[in-house]
C-alpha cells in the first residue's frame, strides 16, 4: 500500500514536471470535483489574431482561472481554454461537457501523442453531427490509461458565457444529461398544466384577468425553454441565433409580466404614477426588441437583463404600495413574485461567482417560476373568490335594497293613486278649461283671417272703384256731346232730305243749298268730334274690359284647387289691381321671363304677391314720402324643376330683429289701425302650401328683396 502510495507521488511529480500546464487527474471515480473551472488556463483574444497552434504550443497567453465555473462575461471576444488531462481510470474513453446551451460555437482541438485533431460544435448545425443528441456541448477524447491529452477549447457567444466543464464516463455522462432532460421535462409539464388550466379557467369564466395570466405563463415558460436549450433542439438547423431568441423572448416575458401585473393588481385604480412607473418597464423591453431588430443581439440581452433587474424591484414596490392601500390579493402576489425575484437573484449571483454553480442554482429559476405560477394561480383564483363573494354580497345587498324599494312603491302606490285621482280630476276641468280656450282661439283666428280678408278686400274694391271710374267717367262724359252731335247729324238728314225733295228746285240748285247746309253746321267738324267722342267711349270700355279681366284673374274663384295657371298673368292682374296705390315717384320694373303654367293655387299666390307688393309700396312711399326715386322690381326665372319670383324694393328696409319676425302671427311695424299682422304669415304659410320656399334680404336704408320659390309640380297630400 506504501509502495503505491510512493509510486503515485511520484507519478505526480514527474506529471508535473512533464507538463506546464495544470494537469486534470481521472480516476475510477471521476475526476477530482464536479466541475473542473478551476483547473484551466484562460485567454480571451480581442484581436482574434492568435491561431490555434500558437496556442497549443505555448500557454504564456493563459491566465489560471480562480472559479470551478469559469464566467467569461458578455463580450464579441474569442474566448480560449486550455489544459490537460491525464486518464488514471480503467476505461479509455472520457466525455468533456459544457453544459451551458446558450454558447453560440465550440470547437474543441487535441494534441495527444504528438497529433492534433479539431471538433467543431454550432448552435446552427443539427444534432446528427453530434457525439450525443443533446443541447449540451459533450465531446469524446480518447485518451488510453496512464495517458494524457492536452485540450483546447475555442468559445464564440453573445449572451453571458458561463463553462461549465466536467470530465467523466459517457455511463454518467448519459444519466447526468437523462436527469437534466427529467428535470427539465418536469418543470415544461408543470408550466403547460399550469398554462392549459388557467386557459381552461379563462374560457369557462371569461375573466381578462386569466387571460393576463396564460399569456405571462407563456412567455415565461418559454424564455425559460430558451435558457434550458430545447428552442434549439425543437428546431434544429433554424439559422437563428440562440442570442437572439434570448433576447426577444426575455423581452416578451417582460411585457407580459407587466401586463399582468397591471390586469392582476388593477394599477389603474391607484393613480397615473404606479402606471406610468410599469410603463417604463415596457418601454424598456420594447426598447431591447429595436435595438434586436438592428442586428446587436448582444446590446439587445444586455438591456433585457438590466430592464429585467430594475424592473423585478418596481414591481415589487408596486405590488408593496398597492398591498398597503388594502388590496388583499396583492399579499400573495407579493410572496410568489419575492420568491420568482428571489430566485432570479440566486441564478445571477451564480452567474457572477459569488454563489457555487450547482443544479438548484442552475435550476433556480426554473424552481422560482414554478412556484410563483403555483402561487400566482392560487392568488388568482383567491382574487376571483373575492371577486364572487363581493358579487354575491352585492346581490344580497341588491335583493334587500329591492325589497325596501318594493315596500316603499307599494306605500308610494297608495298616495299616488289618490293623488293620480286628485290630479286627474284637476286635470279634466283644466282640460275643459282649454277646450273652451281652444274654441275661443279658433274662433278668433278665423275672425282675424276674415279681417285680413276683409282688409285686402277693402284694398282690392278700392283699387278697382277707382281703376274703374276713370273710364267710366271718360265714357259717361262723351255721351252728352255725343247725343248732342248725333241730334245735329239727324236734323242734318232731315234737311238734306227736304232739299232733295223739292220739285221746283233745279238741281244746282240744291246741291248750291246742301253745301251752304253743310257750311253753316260745319259738317266736317261735326264728323271730327264724332270720331274723337266714338274713339274716347271705345277705350274707356276697353279699359274697363281689363280691369274686370284683371279683377277676375286674381280673384280665382278656384282657389280652393290645384290647377296650372300663368304666374306672370297673376303678378300683371295684381299690379292693376294695386295701380291706384302706386303713386307718382315710383317706377315699376318688370322682368317677367318666360314661364310654363305652374300647378298651384292661383288665388292665394295672388294673395301673397299683393301682400308682398303692398308693403314694398308702403316701405317706398315711407321713405321717399311721393318724391321720385322709388323703384318697385318684379322679375321672374325658371329652371327645370321651379319657378322662381323675385320682388325688390328699394324703400326703408328692416334690421335683423325684424327680419326674424315678419312671418309671426300678429307682428306688424306699421301704425295702428295700419295693419293686422297677419299678411307676411299668410305669406308664409301659403309658400309652405305650395310646397316652395321663401327668402328674404334687406339692408336698413336700402330696401327689402323676397325671392319666392315654387315647384312647377305640386305633389301635395
Amino acid at each position: 500500500m506504501i509502495t503505491r502510495l510512493v509510486w503515485m507521488m511520484v507519478i505526480g511529480l514527474w506529471s508535473q514536471a512533464l507538463f506546464a500546464d495544470p494537469v486534470i487527474r481521472v480516476s475510477n471515480e471521476g475526476s477530482v470535483q464536479r466541475y473542473i473551472g478551476d483547473k484551466v488556463l484562460i485567454f480571451q483574444d480581442s484581436d482574434q489574431t492568435v491561431t490555434p497552434a500558437e496556442l497549443l504550443a505555448s500557454s504564456a497567453l493563459f491566465q489560471r482561472s480562480e472559479t470551478a465555473v469559469p464566467n467569461l462575461g458578455v463580450s464579441n471576444h474569442v474566448n480560449w481554454i486550455k489544459f490537460t488531462v491525464y486518464n488514471d481510470a480503467d476505461y479509455a474513453q472520457l466525455v468533456l461537457t459544457i453544459t451551458n446551451p446558450t454558447v453560440a460555437e465550440i470547437t474543441l482541438f487535441t494534441l495527444y501523442n504528438g497529433e492534433r485533431d479539431s471538433t467543431s460544435i454550432s448552435e446552427r448545425d443539427t444534432y446528427d453531427n453530434r457525439d450525443y443528441n443533446h443541447q449540451f456541448y459533450a465531446f469524446d477524447l480518447h485518451v488510453a490509461k496512464g495517458d494524457s491529452i492536452v485540450c483546447l477549447l475555442r468559445l464564440k457567444s453573445s449572451t453571458q458565457l458561463l463553462v461549465p466543464l466536467s470530465i467523466r464516463s459517457s455511463e454518467t455522462v448519459v444519466r447526468e444529461l437523462a436527469g437534466f432532460d427529467f428535470r427539465s421535462g418536469t418543470y415544461i409539464g408543470l408550466m403547460v398544466a399550469m398554462l392549459l388550466y388557467n386557459l381552461f379557467l379563462y374560457v369557462s369564466a371569461r375573466d381578462r384577468h386569466y387571460l393576463a395570466y396564460v399569456h405571462y405563463i407563456f412567455w415565461v415558460a418559454i424564455a425559460q425553454i430558451t435558457v434550458l436549450g430545447y428552442f434549439g433542439r425543437m428546431f434544429q438547423g433554424v439559422p437563428i441565433s440562440s442570442s437572439y431568441v434570448l433576447a426577444f423572448v426575455g423581452a416578451m416575458s417582460g411585457i407580459a409580466s407587466v401586463i399582468f401585473v397591471k390586469s392582476f393588481l388593477s394599477t389603474k385604480d391607484y393613480g397615473k404614477k404606479i402606471n406610468f412607473l410599469l410603463n417604463l418597464i415596457i418601454a424598456g423591453d420594447l426598447l431591447a426588441i429595436a435595438v434586436l431588430l438592428f442586428g446587436a443581439p448582444t446590446m439587445s440581452y444586455e438591456v433585457v437583463n438590466f430592464v429585467a433587474g430594475v424592473g423585478s424591484f418596481i414591481v415589487l414596490a408596486v405590488g408593496y404600495v398597492i398591498y398597503r392601500k388594502g388590496n388583499h390579493s396583492a399579499r400573495l402576489f407579493l410572496v410568489a413574485w419575492g420568491i420568482f425575484l428571489g430566485s432570479v437573484i440566486v441564478f445571477v449571483l451564480k452567474d457572477y461567482g459569488i454563489l457555487e454553480y450547482s443544479l438548484f442554482t442552475v435550476h433556480a429559476v426554473q424552481i422560482g417560476s414554478s412556484i410563483e405560477a403555483l402561487l400566482l394561480s392560487f392568488a388568482l383564483g383567491d382574487k376571483i373568490n373575492i371577486y364572487r363573494k363581493q358579487k354575491e354580497e352585492s346581490q344580497l345587498k341588491a335583493i334587500e335594497i329591492a325589497k325596501e324599494n318594493e315596500r316603499l312603491i307599494r306605500e308610494q302606490n297608495v298616495v299616488l293613486e289618490r293623488r293620480v285621482e286628485e290630479r286627474t280630476h284637476a286635470l279634466k276641468e283644466s282640460n275643459d278649461s282649454l277646450q273652451q280656450t281652444l274654441t275661443h282661439l279658433k274662433e278668433t283666428q278665423s275672425q282675424l283671417v276674415e279681417a285680413e280678408k276683409m282688409a285686402s278686400l277693402g284694398q282690392l274694391t278700392a283699387g278697382v272703384a277707382h281703376e274703374i271710374n276713370n273710364p267710366i267717367n271718360f265714357v259717361t262724359s262723351n255721351v252728352a256731346p255725343l247725343k248732342r252731335d248725333v241730334g245735329m247729324v239727324w236734323d242734318a238728314m232731315e234737311e238734306v232730305e227736304r232739299i232733295a225733295l223739292a220739285d221746283d228746285v233745279p238741281a244746282d240748285e240744291k246741291r248750291r243749298r246742301i253745301e251752304a247746309y253743310k257750311e253753316d253746321i260745319d259738317a266736317e267738324y261735326l264728323k271730327t268730334e264724332i270720331d274723337f267722342l266714338l274713339k274716347g267711349m271705345h277705350e274707356g270700355a276697353t279699359r274697363t274690359a281689363e280691369i274686370v279681366k284683371s279683377l277676375r284673374i286674381f280673384s280665382r274663384v278656384d282657389e280652393d284647387s290645384l290647377k296650372f295657371a300663368d304666374i306672370n298673368e297673376g303678378l300683371e292682374s295684381t299690379l292693376v289691381i294695386l295701380n291706384s296705390v302706386i303713386k307718382e315717384g315710383v317706377t315699376v320694373v318688370k322682368e317677367l321671363g318666360e314661364l310654363p303654367l305652374v300647378e298651384c293655387y292661383p288665388g292665394k299666390l295672388n294673395q301673397v304677391f299683393l301682400n308682398i307688393i303692398t308693403n314694398g309700396i308702403y316701405a317706398i312711399n315711407k321713405k321717399f314720402e311721393g318724391k321720385p326715386g322709388g323703384i318697385l322690381e318684379i322679375k321672374t326665372t325658371v329652371d327645370k324643376e321651379h319657378a322662381y319670383i323675385s320682388i325688390r324694393d328699394n324703400g326703408v328696409g328692416m334690421p335683423d330683429e325684424v327680419k326674424e319676425k315678419i312671418f309671426e302671427p300678429f307682428f306688424t311695424t306699421k301704425e295702428v289701425g295700419e295693419g293686422t299682422g297677419l299678411g307676411m304669415s299668410i305669406v308664409y304659410n301659403t309658400i309652405r302650401k305650395h310646397q316652395g320656399e321663401i327668402k328674404v334680404e334687406s339692408t336698413v336704408g336700402e330696401g327689402v328683396a323676397f325671392l319666392i320659390i315654387i315647384p312647377l309640380n305640386q305633389h301635395i297630400q
